[in-house]
């Protein structure tokens, strides 16, 4: 039977009716449908993604309510649905206390996943919903979630090595989204290049104001979080210059199996020590 054209199960482009490989991407056309959906967009869809990392976030947030001492959550307002510091640094807090008194190095990826009140939570989930798809659709989701997986644990790491003694929250890893657009804005250029960094820049500069505005920002997070986003955008390179790979892939998996591994550790090692096991 005569082949006809097709599209390439892994990079989706016109294979001719003449070629048994795909002269784009080197896949075979026999590829099967589902290995070529593994190869093109990974393991980790996008919106999927970015669904379960906001589902990761408010787990961990209610856990940590729960294994709180604090009664009485609906008091002051902007301290409504706060988890006590104990529930905290048992699911992961990070900084100079957890690091160097437990030697828990692990925390500044947990980190990523605490907050210390509602409106906390709030804010850095509804930048996260606004910000990441973006940063997907210029990088794949995969390199999205690589960026913010490393890029929030180098926020964590920069504000250790300044001394931050105790610290959490998801905006580490978002300011390491926006880094990775200002790279992508200003490598870009152009029309659309240019508009992205003026936008993105925007953000920082009101990041930048509301840190010294607001008591207890750790801004040592948010600045380290962006300049490890834009040199991760610079390693792994955006859709237009590099598409997503399988070295992209593997470590997306990498950091998701890691992730995966540091939150369960610090889901059982918190229930042990409260329950006392």
């Amino acid at each position: 039977m005569k082949q006809r054209a097709m599209l390439c199960p892994r990079c989706r482009r016109l294979i001719g009716s003449t070629e048994t490989t795909c002269s784009w991407c080197g896949a075979s056309r026999a590829t099967t449908w589902w290995r070529g959906a593994v190869w093109r967009r990974g393991i980790l869809d996008g919106d999927w993604l970015v669904k379960a990392i906001i589902t990761g976030n408010i787990a961990f947030y209610i856990l940590s309510l729960l294994l709180s001492s604090r009664r009485g959550f609906f008091g002051n307002p902007l301290s409504a649905f706060s988890p006590d510091q104990t529930s905290l640094m048992l699911l992961g807090a990070t900084g100079t206390l957890p690091i160097d008194r437990l030697g828990r190095f692990w925390t500044i990826l947990s980190a990523n996943y605490l907050h210390g009140g509602i409106f906390h939570i709030l804010f850095n989930l509804m930048a996260l919903r606004q910000i990441a798809p973006w940063v997907i659709n210029e990088y794949g989701p995969n390199r999205m979630f690589v960026i913010y997986t490393l890029g929030g644990m180098c926020g964590f790491w920069i504000s250790y090595l300044a001394g931050v003694p105790f610290t959490i929250g998801a905006s580490a890893a978002v300011c390491s989204l926006i880094g990775s657009l200002l790279y992508y804005g200003k490598s870009r250029g152009g029309a659309y290049g240019s508009a992205v960094y003026r936008e993105v820049s925007g953000w920082v500069v009101g990041l930048a104001l509301f840190g010294l505005i607001m008591p207890g920002i750790n801004n040592w997070g948010h600045g380290g979080g962006i300049v490890g986003g834009i040199l991760l955008g610079m390693l792994l390179g955006y859709e237009e210059r590099r598409p997503e790979g399988t070295a992209h892939h593997s470590l997306a998996l990498l950091c998701g199996g890691m992730t995966i591994g540091v939150l369960g550790w610090a889901v059982i090692s918190a229930l042990t020590i409260w329950f006392g096991f």
